[in-house]
């Protein structure tokens, strides 16, 4: 048997966080600590990453939940809800790894995030990673003008060729059905790699629509959301057959989510690769641990453990494109309050 201690956490931006959806200065999360009650030296970290906004479990009862959940705490009882089985998860496998230390680095290759923000702003960060020596670019669109958006794709080109450096694109469900095709004609001709959910999610219809017609490879994100069933996701994936699917285990229903996930698109030979969703460290060296079991050899998006002033130590540390789990530094840890 477990007992369960919840801390809540407010993680601060560095700098403003801005998608089409929202601009963020800060980021409310939870730790939950799980304690073996037979052995008090057996404990693991997860974390509770809600997203307000966007996780399919933000309603006006979810703190109250979460609390009465922990208070009584039970493996066994574990509520439907993405961000908590996350977090049972991600305490689970950093038990387990406090008991069996990984002692051999790893890494993965890393696209290098780009918020939004006026055409300056997006050139300056495009810039740096661009200079940090990053071959995967991941741009966040939808929040300025689209005709700027084109420009910083012109430039981007005008300085490295599709060979050398590869462009994702992320719409956040910014683009209408009527001028979404339209618009991925206008960006395909900047050899981009793919876009993620270029409508908002729930359009199904439309959206297989738009896949079918698409110049550029779709991938489903916010689409993902809410879905518990493979009844569900089997529906998602035949109707509208993406060519990817991004994953966000905290989003999507936990890391067993994400595997049932995986599996069903290797079967319909749809990629995947694997994204954090503003989790601390706590959170992202979860993911990096869980990733492990999959022989990943695209970009992955795991570059966000560097946004915040007041993140927890962790193990992973970046080099360039590579995020590096290094088994000399710390695990990560409930912060003081």
């Amino acid at each position: 048997m477990f007992k369960a201690r919840l801390v809540p956490y407010r993680l601060r931006f560095k700098e403003a966080a801005t998608t089409s959806r929202s601009t963020m200065l800060d980021k409310e999360t939870f730790f939950i600590e799980l304690t073996d009650t037979s052995n008090s030296q057996r404990r693991g970290v997860g974390e509770i990453p809600i997203f307000r906004g966007l996780s399919a479990e933000d309603t006006p009862d979810f703190t109250s939940t979460l609390q009465q959940f922990c208070s009584d705490f039970s493996l066994d009882s574990v509520p439907d809800l993405s961000c908590v089985k996350f977090g049972v998860e991600s305490a689970m496998a950093d038990m387990a790894i406090r008991t069996n230390p990984i002692t051999e680095p790893f890494s993965y290759q890393i696209n290098g995030l780009i918020w939004m923000g006026n055409k300056d702003e997006m050139f300056r960060r495009i810039c740096t990673k661009l200079d940090d020596g990053f071959k995967c670019l991941k741009l966040k669109i939808g929040g300025i003008d689209f005709e700027n958006e084109i420009d910083l794709l012109r430039f981007i080109r005008s300085k490295f060729s599709p060979d050398t450096l590869e462009l994702r694109l992320d719409a956040n469900g910014s683009f209408l059905p009527s001028n979404a095709l339209e618009r991925l004609k206008r960006l395909s001709r900047y050899g981009i790699h793919s876009i993620e959910q270029p409508i908002k999610q729930g359009q199904t219809v439309e959206m297989a629509r738009i896949v079918a017609s698409s110049p550029i490879a779709i991938a489903l994100d916010e689409e993902l959301i809410g879905t518990w069933t493979d009844a569900g996701r089997i529906n998602i994936l035949d109707t509208i057959k993406p060519h990817y699917i991004i994953l966000k285990p905290s989003l999507c229903g936990g890391f067993e989510s994400a595997d049932k996930w995986i599996s069903l698109a290797t079967e319909r030979n749809i990629g995947w690769w694997a994204t954090s969703a503003l989790e601390s460290n706590v959170g992202l060296t979860a993911i990096a641990l869980w990733l492990r079991q999959y022989n990943v050899t695209m970009p992955q998006g795991l570059g966000t453990g560097a946004l915040y002033t007041n993140n927890v130590a962790s193990p992973l540390r970046l080099e360039g494109e590579r995020l590096i789990f290094d088994p000399t530094l710390p695990l990560p840890d409930i912060p003081a309050i």
